[in-house]
């Protein structure tokens, strides 16, 4: 998790995974551009500083890790690397509505809508279906919170290779702040709990699912 001020009217934060060279390269990349006095990127377009709606924010983004994995990838691809990398672009420019972009690596990006309002990158399947279950846009920022840390322990909990820590920041609309900011570690108890309770509930669930109709017949 990478959080981005460049200027008092805007606030973002970008997620990223894939491979880790492209990731830092790109994210060094952006620095740069914010350091340049012209306010332009690589291309001379706008930057995260300069530009005025958040499309053009993961446009740039985009562009800034095609152009990494253009200058990296012929020598990576060599020796049977992927060189891609997506992320997840979220937050607020000015008066503009908050949003939340998914950057793939080709470049493109896809933003979240009410009837799609939760994007996934990395390892998606196993953490997938209690945001499918349970996610609408009417949850609060702390119950959204939650069901986004219950995906993550839950995909720890199938997939070795994802794990602590899980960062989570919280950004109230129309704020440009963020309003509480947590890294769980390996052993945060609040992981622990937060399985354990998950876990019976949903044993609870299956006994309560509808019974056969042999064992109805059983019970008579």
């Amino acid at each position: 998790m990478h959080v981005f001020q460049p200027a008092s009217d805007r606030l973002f934060i970008l997620l990223a995974a894939g491979n880790l060279a492209t990731t830092q390269a790109v994210l060094n990349w952006i620095r740069r551009d914010l350091d340049r006095a012209s306010g332009e990127d690589h291309e001379g377009g706008k930057n995260l500083r300069t530009c005025e709606y958040l499309f053009e924010a993961a446009a740039y983004v985009g562009r800034v890790s095609l152009a990494v994995q253009r200058q990296d990838g012929p020598a990576l691809k060599e020796v049977g690397a992927d060189v891609g990398a997506s992320f997840i672009l979220g937050g607020q420019i000015g008066g503009e509505s908050h949003g939340l972009s998914m950057i793939y690596p080709q470049g493109n990006a896809v933003m979240a809508t009410r009837d799609t309002p939760y994007l996934q990158i990395g390892e998606t399947k196993y953490g997938k279906p209690p945001l499918d279950n349970v996610g609408h846009t009417n949850l609060s920022l702390e119950d959204a919170a939650r069901l986004c840390l219950i995906s993550e322990v839950l995909t720890q909990r199938s997939n070795l290779t994802v794990g602590p820590p899980f960062e989570l920041a919280i950004v109230p609309r129309n704020t440009l702040a963020i309003a509480h900011q947590i890294k769980f570690e390996a052993d945060a108890p609040e992981l622990s709990a937060m399985f354990e309770t998950w876990s019976s509930a949903q044993r609870e669930a299956l006994y309560r699912l509808p019974h056969f109709t042999w064992e109805q017949s059983a019970s008579d």
